[in-house]
This record gives C-alpha cells, sequence and structure tokens, in this order.
C-alpha cells in the first residue's frame, strides 16, 4: 500500500537542485563560502524584497543568532507564541534568559494580541517578542507591531512555516527586526536541513554572518575576541536551495489546492472546522488542519489511526509550550484566568492532514474517504 507523507521533501522536475549541487562538486567548493550560498541569499532577499540574509544551519540557529543580535541575555524577558513547536523556545534558553508563554487566538491560531497586551502590563520590559506564523497562517501583524512599538521592543518573526505567505501584500519574515527561515525537510522548500536569518538591517545580519563562522577576527592567524558557532550552511546544500527557490511558488500553488480540496470536501460535515482565509493574507498553507468541535463524538485520535491504518501520515496539532515538562516552571498568559486556554482547545481537537506537494488526486482523494468514514460517510 503506497505510503502518503504528512510533509516530505520534495525535488524539482527539472533537476535545479541536481546541477547546482554538481555544480559545487565540480568546482570544489565544499565548504561553507562559495556561489550557492551567495547566489541562495540572493534569491531569497529578491524574493522577500529585504535587504540582507544569512545562511545557516538550521532555523533554530538562525532564532539563536536572531535572539543575540537583539541584545538578549542571561535573565532577559522574552515574549513568545505558546502555540509553536520547541525550536521556537530552546535559543532563549540557549541564552540563558526567560521565556514567558503567550496565548494563541482562534483566527489565526497565532499570538494573540489581547494576551500580549495583558503580557506587557504584567511584564513592561520583555527584551524581545518572537511570533511564529503557525502553519503558514499570518498573525495579526498591524495589532501586533502596534503593541510592540508602544513598548519600544522588537519583534523576531519565526517564519520557518511561513515562506511564500503574504500579509497585506508583504511576505511573512518582512515585519520584524529579524525573521528566521527553515528548510528542513519537511518545509515547504528544502536543504535538507538548514534555515536563513532574513532582515532588512544590513549590520544585524554581518554581525550574524561573523558569529555563525566562529567569531574569526580579521588577523593573518586565528584570533577570536567573542564566542562563536559553527552555524553557517554549506555550498552544497545551498545548492539545493537555489533550485527549490525556482519552484517555491510552484509548491505553494499545491498546498493551497490540497487545503482547498479537503475543505470542500468536509464542507458538508459540520463537526469539522478548517480555518477560512482572511482578506488580509494569503497563505502557503504549509500543512492543512482541521478542527474538530467539542460536540463531536469523534476525535483527533479517531482520524489520526484510521489514517494509519491504511499507511497515511498525520498529526495531531503542536503540543503548546507551557504543557510541555521542560517549560512547565515558565509563566503563561492567557485572556482568562479561569478557563481553558486557546492553544490546549486547539491541541485537543485539531488535526495535521497529509499536505504532501508529491501527493496526486487519487491521493488526496484517499485521505478524504478515510477522514470521511469516521462519520460514517
Amino acid at each position: 500500500m503506497k505510503k502518503i507523507y504528512l510533509a516530505s521533501p520534495h525535488m524539482s522536475d527539472e533537476k535545479y537542485e541536481e546541477n547546482f549541487v554538481k555544480e559545487a562538486f565540480e568546482t570544489n567548493w565544499l565548504s561553507t563560502v562559495g556561489e550557492n550560498i551567495n547566489k541562495f541569499e540572493e534569491n531569497v532577499k529578491e524574493y522577500l524584497n529585504i535587504n540582507s540574509a544569512v545562511a545557516l544551519s538550521s532555523g533554530t540557529a538562525a532564532i539563536h543568532l536572531g535572539l543575540k543580535a537583539l541584545g538578549v541575555k542571561k535573565d532577559d524577558i522574552v515574549f513568545v507564541s505558546d502555540l509553536t513547536f520547541s525550536a521556537s523556545v530552546n535559543p532563549i534558553i540557549y541564552e540563558n534568559a526567560i521565556p514567558v508563554f503567550i496565548d494563541s487566538e482562534y483566527e489565526t491560531w497565532n499570538m494573540s494580541p489581547k494576551a500580549l497586551e495583558k503580557a506587557f502590563e504584567k511584564y513592561p520590559k520583555p527584551k524581545v517578542v518572537i511570533i511564529a506564523h503557525l502553519y503558514g497562517r499570518a498573525s495579526k501583524m498591524d495589532e501586533i507591531i502596534n503593541i510592540c512599538n508602544k513598548h519600544n521592543v522588537p519583534i523576531l518573526e519565526d517564519a520557518a512555516e511561513g515562506l511564500g505567505s503574504k500579509y497585506k501584500d508583504k511576505y511573512l519574515g518582512t515585519f520584524g527586526k529579524c525573521a528566521a527561515l527553515s528548510f528542513n525537510g519537511n518545509k515547504i522548500i528544502t536543504t535538507t536541513g538548514g534555515g536563513m536569518l532574513v532582515s532588512d538591517d544590513e549590520k544585524l545580519i554581518e554581525k550574524v554572518r561573523f558569529w555563525s563562522t566562529q567569531s574569526k577576527d580579521k588577523a593573518r592567524h586565528y584570533q577570536h575576541s567573542e564566542i562563536g558557532y559553527n552555524y553557517r550552511m554549506s555550498n552544497v546544500l545551498a545548492g539545493i536551495g537555489r533550485g527549490q527557490m525556482k519552484v517555491l511558488n510552484q509548491r505553494v500553488s499545491k498546498k493551497r489546492e490540497i487545503f482547498d480540496t479537503y475543505k470542500k470536501a468536509f464542507k458538508d460535515i459540520e463537526e469539522i472546522e478548517m480555518t477560512d482565509e482572511k482578506t488580509y493574507e494569503k497563505s502557503n498553507r504549509w500543512l492543512s488542519t482541521l478542527l474538530i468541535k467539542e460536540n463531536s463524538k469523534i476525535k483527533p485520535i479517531d482520524i489520526i489511526e484510521s489514517l494509519e491504518k491504511e499507511n497515511i501520515e498525520s498529526r495531531p496539532v503542536w503540543k503548546p509550550m507551557h504543557m510541555q515538562p521542560i517549560f512547565e516552571k515558565y509563566d503563561f498568559i492567557k485572556i482568562k484566568k479561569d478557563e481553558k486556554s486557546v492553544g490546549e482547545h486547539l491541541f485537543n481537537r485539531g488535526v495535521c492532514l497529509p499536505s504532501d506537494t508529491k501527493m496526486t488526486q487519487e491521493d488526496i482523494k484517499r485521505v478524504i474517504k478515510i477522514v470521511m468514514s469516521n462519520w460514517g460517510r
């Protein structure tokens, strides 16, 4: 029985990636410098219409060095989206800073502006606010930017899931002081592993570039005046990225097609909700997610297990960070103290459906049939 994946790497039919990697081998540029890295950074800058970019070993590395560049140090408070992957939070701990988790809101599943305002009332001087754009949906950036500007606190966008998504005709990753991208194997484009930090602040990116290659001072000998990191992307992997950038818009179109097909198929099942796109956004629909209404006898695990039996991969929605054993000691801000958090509701009721861009129409129909069978359809 054919395996259907949640989201897996998808190389171009034209073999752009293979040709750029071959070029790296033929020219013997097999380290962390070379034409592929330079061109890949240029491609992303041009696509996003942003001034500066530095290709790194992972999206986590990008968040880490972004936090350092924004001055985060020991015991600083960092506000961060609660409903996200742990990579949004781990770099805060690397710097011995203190995360404060901010609850979501239902419209976008992203950080609630109201919860963010409440967090500022309790902690007036956080160092940075990290906004995660979940599943390619845009956060309410106008409201969030206004709140952060009022308190003079910079935003670091975690756009790991959001490359190719737009908010009011601007791409996600271009709203904060800096933004982290991810090219992990499951992302909308991949370098197998890798990430990038982007910013309009060229000095910030140059500092990150310096740190990412072990903070080597300008000297004939190896000299180091600051702690450095081995975080630079290799020229070989950047070749894959160059090729993937050529098909990014195709991947966004396919992801959106998959989501729209699911949404249309499930429209008559009252117990299933699939979020509408807002007039101000265009989502890359990195993963198609559905929400099961609270009154349903069907639970997310029922759908996940029914798909699993047919060799089809799906997952629950991210488990909120305040519910993770490693982070449970840190503060969590939600709107109403005595009610279950929005993030917990979404985790308990949400399913991530297969959203692999290599899926055929028959594959999508197969998924739909199995999901609907849970309701006897």
